[in-house]
């Protein structure tokens, strides 16, 4: 599950990334309103932390927008107030769900949890490029009706080139949402499981789906 966490604390939003990574969530961080809104609006999320109090923009008008252009995504609000008008004009903007602060990090994983389950009733769970298929659910992966093998880290990456398909995604890219750190330009993970994934989803099959942009990065696309 890929989560994208919009907190201005930055003591906060370490924890809460800390805790959310060590339940397997793949996990991005932003510490204001308007730079959140901002990659909700090119990138795929799960599900939504959003501090109401940001700077920017206030967390509920990051809400407000979100839903005015029709985007679905969970959103679980975040709030050192806990007054009874503030949850309902939360609620009444959108949210899925409240926690007003201080909160355990057990119960907001708990409620993440939740909050994702109940999205994935009504959207696909299924991914699909080409006779490539990924469920997300169960974490399978198919080519060809075979099923194929992934380890964690395999699967993080395959799932997030399947959700950019047809886009370019870049090294950098790949390391920050895959690996959840900076870009470390000396390393080769990510030529390491490239060579790894491509191994498995294209080395028996025809055609080849994942291909190299010498110099640029990656692209997962169905032959044209």
């Amino acid at each position: 599950m890929r989560i994208l966490v919009v907190e201005d604390e930055t003591k906060a939003a370490a924890f809460i990334r800390k805790a959310l990574q060590a339940e397997g969530f793949a996990v991005e961080v932003c510490p204001a309103g308007d730079a959140g809104l901002a990659l909700c609006q090119t990138n795929l999320y799960d599900a939504l932390v959003l501090d109401i109090m940001l700077p920017g923009l206030d967390g509920l008008s990051v809400l407000r927008e979100l839903r005015r252009q029709g985007r679905q995504t969970p959103v679980l609000l975040l709030s050192a107030r806990g007054e009874v008008n503030e949850r309902v004009a939360g609620l009444n903007a959108g949210a899925d769900d409240y926690l007003p602060k201080p909160f355990e990090l057990a119960e907001l994983v708990a409620r993440l949890r939740a909050l994702t389950r109940r999205g994935g009733e009504s959207k696909t769970t299924v991914l699909c490029v080409a006779d490539l298929q990924l469920d997300t659910l169960s974490r399978q992966a198919l080519r060809g009706g075979v099923k194929i093998p992934l380890t964690a880290r395999e699967y993080r990456l395959l799932e997030f080139l399947m959700r950019s398909a047809g886009c370019l995604c870049a090294r950098t890219t790949i390391i920050e949402k895959v690996w959840d750190y900076d870009f470390d330009p000396g390393t080769n993970l990510v030529e390491v499981y490239i060579r790894r994934l491509r191994g498995k989803i294209d080395a028996d099959f025809h055609p080849k789906l994942l291909h190299t942009v010498r110099g640029a990065g990656y692209l997962l696309k169905e032959p044209t």
